[in-house]
């Protein structure tokens, strides 16, 4: 606990988000609402970032665990009309369910193979969402009775929260015991087994604590917008989207993460004018980012810190 607050980059992080809170005070609700929906995709890109940039295990399927929090909080809220959070932490739960069941037999796996079983996981939830549309809307999605708010100010200063309460939680993880031995299990498994470390069960739970948090993160979006669909929450391309961000950041940093989603969606949403070329213009931006700066925006920044 003490390593964590004396880590500076911690302390610049917050100082940045106690300049953020001032946001709704000068800026307008549309670009409030940007940066609001930019504040969920940064913690599911900060959860995503634990478990690849700490672990080495690369999860194709990110949506998959957003997806079953989001959809079960929709689920819920609509049928049984429980409190927000209540149906937050029922899917949080149920994402945290999902991904031991996922992840017991594929962290048993060996190379790309976990990979694979993650973007299957999603394409299956895709499928089921459409097999049980009664339930789920199915393609077209289903609408959520209640909302957190209609103030795109409230909105605001919850996601930032929310957001802020995440970053300090999973970065303390990373740098702690845990954080030490997922980091060494994911460069080195063999020495980590060798030192007495039980490299599966700490990726498990590794697993498991990004699927909490993404879970929770995607109920949130739900009753933030409205409504759970398969374009919003479970596409693969917003599974991608996630993917870049937390790379765009910088691998093993989780501030970096949520740095790589703001940019990424704040870019995406001002370059919309440009239309089917606002696709191609930011994914390129990403890939020469990722290319020629592998360590990302906040890596790179602390690496030239270190320097000099």
């Amino acid at each position: 606990m003490k390593n964590l607050f004396r880590s500076r980059m911690l302390w610049v992080a917050l100082a940045v988000a106690a300049v953020a809170a001032t946001l709704p005070w000068w800026l307008s609700a549309y670009v409030l609402g940007i940066l609001t929906l930019a504040y969920y995709f940064g913690v599911f890109s900060m959860a995503w970032d634990l478990l690849f940039g700490f672990a080495g295990e690369v999860n194709f399927g990110p949506t998959f665990l957003i997806g079953l929090g989001a959809y079960t909080a929709a689920i819920i809220d609509a049928n049984w009309g429980w409190s927000i959070p209540l149906c937050v932490i029922a899917g949080g739960l149920v994402a945290l369910v999902g991904g031991l069941l996922l992840a017991l037999p594929a962290l048993r796996l060996r190379g790309p193979y976990f990979g694979l079983v993650t973007l299957v996981a999603v394409l299956l939830l895709q499928n089921s969402i459409v097999i049980f549309a009664g339930v789920t809307g199915g393609e077209i999605g289903m609408m959520v009775p209640d909302v957190m708010s209609v103030s795109a100010e409230s909105n605001y200063w919850i996601a930032l929260a929310f957001l802020v309460i995440c970053a300090v939680l999973l970065f303390g993880l990373s740098r702690s015991a845990l954080g030490l031995i997922l980091q060494a299990s994911g460069q080195d498994p063999t020495g980590a087994q060798a030192l007495g470390f039980n490299v599966t069960r700490h990726k498990l739970v590794a697993f498991c604590v990004s699927a909490v948090f993404s879970g929770v993160a995607g109920a949130m979006l739900v009753f933030y917008q409205g409504t759970a669909s398969v374009g919003t929450v479970i596409d693969i391309g917003v599974g991608v989207q996630i993917i870049i961000a937390a790379v765009l950041g910088g691998r093993r940093t989780i501030l970096g993460a949520a740095l790589g989603a703001i940019v990424l969606i704040v870019a995406s949403e001002f370059l919309r004018p440009l239309g089917q070329l606002n696709t191609f213009v930011v994914a390129a931006v990403a890939l020469a980012v990722i290319l020629f700066f592998p360590d990302g925006l906040l890596g790179n920044l602390l690496k030239a810190k270190e320097q000099t």
